[in-house]
Order: structure tokens, then sequence, then C-alpha cells
């Protein structure tokens, strides 16, 4: 029987590394984020909600889907974050839900599904295990700001638009801390691997 197990974290917490690091080590990876990008792209059904919804004025000169303009948009009203997954996910979840089933019928023991909204949009009810990457207030901003070189102040509304990563932390089964360093991080995710191996 394929194990299922959700992954998730908040902005900059280093999801996207664990994630990048059980794929290394064979683990089959669902990414949600993968998806709705497909899912957005032109002539598919998730680029055609998203224009209904909020109007050409979210597409490039090119007539692609203007990513920046719609996280914009997003992040600074949350109505509109609202209705952007209203749009969404439903298409995602039934993606995602679509390569779990196929990965279940070739037998594989374990499959993650890497989702950002995993407890939001109720994706936990249909994993085994739920992990989740934490990190701290200060070093979630640090990494944010660096990586994507937003000034504070839209650091932290990009921050607060989610879910606090206290009370994602308190509904996983695992939780991956990520304050320390890479090294730190390979451990405990050796630790997660050892333990799935042997489920």
């Amino acid at each position: 029987m394929t194990k299922v197990v959700g992954l998730t974290g908040g902005i900059a917490s280093g999801k996207s590394t664990v994630s990048k690091m059980l794929s290394q080590v064979g683990f089959p990876i669902v990414d949600a984020d993968l998806v709705a990008h497909r899912l957005q792209q032109p002539g598919q059904p998730g680029f055609e909600r998203l224009v209904d919804h909020f109007g050409r004025g979210i597409l490039t000169v090119g007539g692609e889907l203007d990513r920046s303009r719609l996280g914009q948009l997003a992040f600074g009203d949350p109505v509109a974050r609202d209705e952007l997954n209203q749009a969404m996910q439903p298409l995602i979840r039934e993606e995602i839900m679509a390569q779990v089933a196929n990965f279940k019928r070739t037998g594989v023991p374990v499959v993650v599904i890497d989702v950002p909204l995993l407890f939001e949009q109720h994706y936990d009810d249909d994993c085994d295990l739920t992990v989740v990457v934490t990190v701290d207030r200060a070093h979630q901003l640090q990494r944010l700001q660096q990586r994507n070189g937003y000034d504070r102040v839209t650091a932290l509304a990009r921050i607060d638009a989610q879910l606090p990563l206290t009370v994602k932390a308190a509904r996983a089964d695992i939780v991956i801390d990520n304050n320390g360093d890479y090294h730190q991080l390979q451990k405990q995710v050796a630790q997660l691997v050892k333990r799935l191996h042997q489920a």
C-alpha cells in the first residue's frame, strides 16, 4: 500500500529544499506549485478562470500570466486571495489527487505531496503522515528578503498572508526545524527518510 506524505511549510521556510532532498533519495514528489503553473499556462483551465476572475490586466503584453502582478493582487488583498483560491484550488486538487492515484496504481511505497496550503485546503485528510518545515519569524523574514529582494513591509505581508507556522507545526505529525544550517537540515531529513523506509 502506498503511503501518502504531506509536506508543507511557510514561505522561505525551506520546504522546497526538503522536497528536493526527498526527491534526490528517490521519493516521487507531487508539487502543487508545478501543478498550478501548468494549469495557468495559456489554453489551460486555470488560465481561463483567472482571466475571467481578474480580467486581462493580469496578463503580460505577450498574453501570458503576469505572476508578479497576480502575486501583488493576492497578497495585498484578502478578498482577491480568496477569489484566486476559489478559482484555482479545485483544479489543483483534482490534478494532485489524479497524480497520487497514478502512483498508487504503480505500487510505489511512498509518495510525497508538496503543498503550501496542505492544512488550509484539507489535503491532510488524504495523508498518512504530515511534515511541516518550520523556521522562526526572524529567520523567515531575513531569508525571504534576501531571496526575493523584498523590502521589509512586502516580505511581512507575504508571511502574514499565510497560516502561521506555529499553527501548522502544532497540526503536523513531524516537524523539521530549519533554524540551523544546511547540515542540521540534512540530518533531520535523513531521519525522516529512515522513518519512511521503515513504514
